[in-house]
């Protein structure tokens, strides 16, 4: 009999037990699918200068082991190859029409939620450490985390790790989305050694003039990928320390190419494709690649996806690539689309885009004009080596070919990305690929009309304006 009273008592207390463990919210976490997200994001670093995806100059180990522990995508894109409109892509899952970043420095419409309005409901506290480039601050309600640099254009690339840790360390019962924001390798190309290369001996990308000049410079930016490896190493150990790295989804983005001729500020591919690694413990197998097409508005329709299990909406530009993430599927898009406006970075120019992996369609509206970025053709702010290309033109035959390609664009161009990934030789007139042609035209066409993309009226001084208030008046 008081073997039964002793059994009765156990009993009573392993229901008082999970009673009230099912009430605390450590049990509630563990039992919803509710990962911490870290998303790293370097700035203005060209996808193809890293070692993951075939850069030969910089070593970048903390990437590299990155990769070796989740899954890189070969074929990742944004829309826009500037800064405020490809974050922006990122951070609402929609196209710069839609969330009204379609020009640099302008700002998304206040009807447009941003990641923290979706994430901060379902329990995360969502902070931001580093550069923004991002407004109104009541689309973007991040919690503001020191530590790292915010300027893209300071001279230092700072990373104070004491903030961040708190802030990933702060309540373990909660799960956090933390952006970290670094702003290596965008210009000016003060941070780092550029006596770690050999400016003889590195190895130029074929979108760069070989000049003495480009040589330095280069040496430069390689510093800054450099410094971008080395707190990307940084923000993982303290990832690690915290116990959190087990139950935490990892992303890194490089953001669109580099600010240099024939990269940034492009629709070719070099300008609009992106690094992009994702890590995700005990769901991603580590060290595998995938050819999936994705794009940067695909990113926070796929992360709800995980965290609401299976119940995210249709509301977004971009669509979930979970399948890809699970191993299901290797395929994930058809189509990426791209755009281009010019002001205030220079005189209107605006292009269109269309790829599908392995083909990509430009349409230049303005192609009667001469093409002029500011930055890199007009003040000598940061960099010298384009006088170098414009001087050593008429003996340096690829510096000529470069400078004409700049600033003279046809009305169309037509690209194999798998045997001319730099986007030379134009295919627009080549009688075997006009059916590839037709189709990727008509793609655009049915995109623009989808996105009330009114064309070469949006690149305009006046939209502009309204834009960077959150107008948006056409």
């Amino acid at each position: 009999m008081q073997n039964i009273r002793m059994l009765n008592k156990k009993i009573i207390l392993i229901i008082v037990v999970l009673i009230t463990s099912l009430g605390s919210p450590e049990f509630v976490r563990a039992q919803s699918n509710q990962p911490n997200i870290l998303l790293i994001m370097g700035d203005d670093c060209t996808f193809s200068d890293l070692s993951l995806y075939g850069g030969t100059n910089v070593k970048t180990p903390n990437i590299d082991k990155l990769a070796s522990d989740g899954l890189t995508f070969n074929k990742a894109y944004l829309s826009e190859a500037m800064c405020a409109p490809s974050r922006a892509e990122l951070l609402t899952g929609f196209y710069p029409m839609t969330n009204g970043v379609t020009f640099n420095h302008s700002a998304t419409r206040n009807n447009i939620k941003g990641v923290a309005q979706y994430l901060r409901p379902l329990g995360y506290r969502v902070g931001l450490s580093g550069k923004s480039h991002l407004k109104p601050e009541s689309v973007y309600q991040f919690e503001d985390i020191l530590g790292i640099t915010k300027s893209a254009i300071s001279e230092v690339s700072e990373f104070e790790s004491e903030e961040i840790e708190k802030f990933i360390n702060r309540d373990k019962k909660t799960p956090f989305f933390l952006m970290t924001a670094f702003t290596s390798p965008h210009v000016p190309w003060t941070v780092g050694d550029p006596s770690h290369f050999n400016p003889d001996k590195i190895k130029l990308p074929p979108h760069m003039a070989d000049t003495k000049a480009t040589r330095e410079d280069f040496c430069k930016y390689l510093a800054e990928i450099e410094v971008l490896d080395i707190h990307v190493g940084k923000i993982l150990a303290l990832l690690e320390k915290s116990g959190e790295a087990e139950n935490t989804i990892v992303i890194f983005t490089s953001e669109q190419g580099a600010q240099m001729p024939g990269v940034k500020w492009t629709n070719w591919d070099v300008g609009v494709h992106t690094g992009f690694i994702m890590k995700w413990p005990n769901k991603i197998k580590g060290g595998q690649r995938t050819d999936a097409l994705i794009q940067y508005c695909d990113v926070l329709p796929t992360l709800l996806d995980i965290v609401l299990e299976n119940k995210n909406n249709d509301i977004f530009d971009g669509k979930s690539f979970l399948k890809v993430l699970n191993g299901e599927t290797e395929k994930h898009r058809d189509f990426v689309y791209f755009m281009h406006n010019n002001i205030p970075e220079g005189p209107s120019y605006p292009i269109r885009a269309v790829s599908n992996g392995t083909y990509t369609y430009i349409r230049n509206l303005s192609s009667e004009n001469l093409y002029i970025e500011k930055h890199v053709m007009g003040t000598l702010r940061w960099h010298d080596y384009w006088p170098s290309w414009v001087y050593e033109a008429d003996t340096n035959e690829h510096a000529n070919f470069l400078l004409n390609r700049y600033q003279k664009r046809p009305k169309e161009e037509l690209y194999n990305l798998s045997s001319d990934p730099e986007n030379f030789k134009n295919l627009i007139e080549d009688k075997k690929l006009q059916k590839i042609k037709k189709q990727l035209s008509k793609q655009l066409d049915l995109w623009m009309n989808k996105q009330n993309d009114p064309g070469a009226i949006l690149d305009q001084k006046e939209y502009q304006e309204a834009s960077k208030s959150g107008k948006h008046k056409l």
